[in-house]
């Protein structure tokens, strides 16, 4: 392993940037775990969890790095109230039986100069299943007020029928009201832990 120091924040290990080692934290204000599904065998319909923590501790050796995540399931948010009620009913996450979601990784692997996939257990509805994260670092860089930040976007999408969330309803023309696939789409910035 080959590490060149490139700033305080950031190193180059066998040719790839990575974030300095340590813990980083992420700051929720400027990020974003958003989530999309078919609705209607068309449309997509979009939606976010308001209430997570997420940690990353980046190691010396960047494949033995690891990511905790914890979502409240009550926190979900598609801009209906009434759309938002019933993901939180027994039909869907059942949140007063299931309060939280979890993502824990069991493994980091390079896959790019900037790309990762992160494989973590993914913890819905009670039911624990594998998923796999493709993790793009997109760089550190200083605010005003001095403090470093790094940057990630990732991606996965997964069969939520897996996870025991099966509700829905058979449409008129065929098809069914609501998709099985549900992309998630993340933006974090994140602060090394002081």
């Amino acid at each position: 392993m080959t590490v060149t120091s490139t700033s305080p924040a950031t190193r180059t290990v066998d040719g790839r940037a990575v974030p300095a080692a340590g813990t980083w934290t992420v700051d929720k204000s400027h990020s974003t775990v958003d989530f999309v599904v078919r609705h209607l065998a068309v449309a997509k319909s979009r939606g976010r969890f308001a209430d997570w923590e997420a940690t990353f501790v980046v190691a010396d050796k960047p494949e033995d790095s690891s990511v905790t995540a914890t979502f409240q399931a009550a926190s979900i948010s598609t801009g209906d109230d009434t759309r938002d009620g019933h993901l939180q009913s027994p039909d869907f996450l059942d949140v007063e039986t299931f309060p939280t979601l979890t993502f824990v990784s069991t493994s980091v692997t390079p896959v790019s100069d900037d790309t990762w996939s992160v494989v973590g257990d993914l913890t819905i509805h009670g039911t624990t299943k594998p998923v796999a994260l493709t993790v793009e670092f997109a760089g550190v860089t200083t605010d005003p007020w001095g403090a470093q930040k790094a940057f990630f976007s990732a991606s996965t999408e997964f069969d939520r029928e897996d996870w025991d969330l099966t509700y829905n309803a058979p449409l008129a023309g065929g098809g069914v009201l609501i998709g099985k696939k549900v992309k998630i789409e993340i933006e974090i910035e994140a602060a090394q832990a002081s």
